[in-house]
């Protein structure tokens, strides 16, 4: 069987962070050299002019690649850095292939086993993070690291067309999504090439979750849509985390006992801070799930709902709005129980007036008073 040959294409190594609650993208653009913003994020196709895109539009800041080579592979000469108003940083690798679909298949490989561009990535972010932190809003170390491989195939020689590929070639792109190099079952192979797409019949974009592969001659649009859906796992696994925490916290201050709780004079602090986090998880939330508006480019939205599918952001969602939930039955709950001691502190107060009424006239008797 005759092998797909690659001319020109381009793997684009995608790491997406968190840097804190929010960026103020308006004063970032103050904070660095005009030399290094670049532009906001545009379509390149298939957009009509109501596209809604991003809100607000994200900030590119390009920056020069060191020598770095992964694979026996030059990168490109930039780095192009993202930076979204909700908090979210992307640093995006590109590496030129050509050649053979095995010599991908190696490339993968590499990118999946290294650390090296990650931990480039990391620094990247750490010393942007350190001009730009009068601008970001509760500024936190860069902690967990979304990263996804992106093949955009521009020009090959196919011994097929484009719609047999993932028949014919079906083992190949497999092992290429899935970072492999030893056989796969027709049972893996079958789910790392099911969720695929066309717009017409020159492109070809197969999604999985570790990478995806996209036969396109200009796939700008569909890299786009595929890097916000990389941001939203990322901010709803730190979402995730963060919760984790708030419930934590809210069940200790429901429970710790100390004095100051005997006498009722924590629980307003208490009350304020569970509320504060129901308050940021909201937030967060929010934001990132109203950040793409792909309501006016329908195949746009496809790809958008099949690569949700593929990293399960539907049930990332439903567990942190379980939790979010929970978060606000737990202050529901404390503020009740504040309601109800203020109204018992009331009812001995009245009491105490009452018995002070009646004994006093038999006091200020005896006592000449």
């Amino acid at each position: 069987m005759a092998s797909v040959s690659v001319r020109e294409g381009v793997c684009h190594a995608l790491y997406v962070f968190d840097i804190g609650l929010s960026i103020r993208l308006d004063r970032v653009r103050g904070l660095l050299a005009r030399s290094d913003v670049k532009t906001e994020a545009t379509t390149s196709r298939r957009a009509p002019k109501y596209y809604g895109g991003y809100q607000p539009a994200p900030l590119h800041v390009a920056q020069r690649a060191e020598a770095l080579q992964v694979a026996d592979r030059a990168l490109s000469s930039a780095v192009d850095m993202v930076l979204y108003d909700f908090g979210a940083v992307t640093v995006a690798y590109a590496i030129p292939f050509e050649g053979p679909l095995s010599e991908l298949g190696r490339l993968s490989c590499e990118l999946n086993a290294g650390d090296a561009l990650e931990r480039d990535a990391r620094g990247r972010v750490d010393g942007l993070l350190r001009r730009i932190r009068r601008a970001v809003s509760r500024p936190r170390p860069t902690g967990p690291v979304e990263d996804y491989l992106m093949f955009e195939v521009r020009q090959a020689d196919l011994p097929c067309p484009l719609d047999q590929l993932p028949a014919r070639h079906g083992e190949e792109i497999a092992r290429i999504l899935r970072a492999e190099t030893g056989p796969l079952s027709a049972q893996e192979v079958a789910d790392a090439v099911s969720v695929q797409l066309s717009y017409g019949p020159d492109d070809l974009t197969l999604i999985d979750w570790n990478a995806a592969l996209i036969f396109d001659r200009d796939a700008g649009d569909v890299l786009d849509v595929l890097e916000f859906a990389n941001i939203e796992l990322l901010e709803l696994r730190v979402l995730d985390a963060q919760l984790d925490d708030s419930l934590d916290r809210s069940y200790e201050l429901l429970s710790r006992f100390t004095w100051q709780r005997l006498l009722g004079l924590s629980r307003m602090s208490s009350l304020r801070r569970v509320g504060q986090m129901q308050v940021d998880g909201a937030i967060l939330f929010e934001r990132v799930s109203n950040a793409l508006k792909l309501l006016g480019d329908q195949y746009l939205a496809r790809v958008y709902r099949l690569a949700s599918q593929r990293f399960h952001l539907a049930e990332w969602n439903a567990g942190n709005l379980r939790k979010l939930d929970t978060i606000e039955s737990l202050y529901e709950k404390l503020s009740d129980r504040n309601a109800n001691r203020r109204l018992e502190i009331l009812e001995w107060i009245i009491i105490a007036l009452i018995a002070f009424e009646i004994v006093w006239p038999f006091v200020s008797k005896r006592w000449g008073l």
